[in-house]
């Protein structure tokens, strides 16, 4: 499942660029399109950074943040 994320990942963001390249170079009638193209573009590739990267935490792949106020106690530090 995270290769498939990944690799949508690659795809919205390249679709972000260029429906977002397109948006604002294009002519009267392709502008709309191209930026709703775009949004969901961008919208995508959030996504599924996010889910990478929430992924990654939970397999122990990448090191959690630290917080200011540990999960388990909810005391300062």
């Amino acid at each position: 499942m995270a290769k498939l994320v990944a690799i949508l990942n690659v795809v919205a963001w390249a679709g972000f660029w260029a429906f977002g390249y397109l948006a604002l170079t294009g002519t009267e009638g392709h502008v709309v399109p191209a930026l709703l193209l775009a949004a969901a573009g961008g919208g995508a590739g959030l996504w599924a950074w996010f889910w990478l990267v929430r992924h990654s935490e939970a397999i122990g792949y990448a090191v959690p943040p630290k917080r200011a106020y540990p999960e388990e106690t909810h005391e300062p530090v």
